[in-house]
């Protein structure tokens, strides 16, 4: 298993640590779910006043969800 990024390593440990098991008892659908999560999230930043950044942000959280789907 390759090492995520740091981003991405947070998202995962989030998701991790929200689950109802036991820190100890990971889900193994939590990065899914996070990458999931991500995606919805980068598709509520298109607005109207479509910006650079709001395109970055929405292209950083893209590249964060297909980095935890690949792990």
């Amino acid at each position: 298993m390759s090492e995520l990024s740091s981003a991405a390593q947070a998202v995962l440990d989030a998701a991790n640590g929200a689950q109802s098991y036991g820190s100890d008892d990971c889900l193994n659908e939590s990065r899914w779910i996070a990458a999931a999560a991500l995606r919805a999230a980068a598709d509520q930043l298109i607005t109207v006043d479509w910006s650079v950044e709001m395109e970055e942000l929405h292209d950083s959280f893209h590249a964060i969800a297909n980095e935890l789907e690949a792990q």
